[in-house]
């Protein structure tokens, strides 16, 4: 059975941007180590990850939500519609053995929070939690911070700069 990674980021990039390149080049990776994809189902980020995926042959889940009026990318091959929003989050982290969190504002933020608190809380097994961009560097580096002073775990998040390095962490663990 495979591998499911979930990938949380924003819905903007467009084809051609850095961001998008990255999350595409990032799933397309990833589906070469045979692991399937699961994203929110929708653009920017979620399609490029998922079009790298689908392009290498391995399953993608779009996790959805009739919140916005949006038809789900055209990349994903199974689609799993949700009520609201802290469902689709809570369905998002069930289906993932691990997470990789892009570029992305209040909402990914939303999701790397869910996924970071049920892990320290040991609400779910532990599964590897990876961010990639240097606003999201600066967040764990201040939140590690408090994890300590509070005497909780830190490090429960790791932070890498290219595809290469989130790739050879989640192939090294799982």
């Amino acid at each position: 059975m495979s591998k499911v990674i979930t990938i949380f980021g924003s819905s903007f990039p467009k084809e051609g941007d850095e961001q998008y390149t990255f999350a595409y080049n990032l799933g397309a990776a990833l589906a070469k180590k045979g692991f399937e994809i699961c994203s929110g189902g929708f653009y920017g980020v979620m399609e490029a990850v998922s079009r790298g995926a689908i392009e290498n042959g391995v399953e993608v889940y779009g996790v959805t939500v009739d919140l916005w009026g949006s038809e789900p990318n055209s990349f994903i091959t199974r689609e799993i519609r949700c009520k609201n929003v802290f469902e689709r989050i809570e369905k998002l982290m069930q289906l993932g053995d691990g997470f990789v969190i892009l570029q992305g504002g209040t909402g990914t933020f939303l999701e790397l929070a869910s996924v970071w608190e049920y892990l320290n809380k040991k609400l779910m097994d532990n599964k590897p939690i990876v961010c990639h961009s240097s606003m999201w560097k600066t967040i764990v580096e201040v939140m590690d911070k408090q994890m300590v002073y509070e005497n909780r775990q830190s490090g429960l998040v790791k932070c890498f700069d290219t595809v290469d390095e989130i790739i050879g962490f989640l192939t090294k663990i799982h």
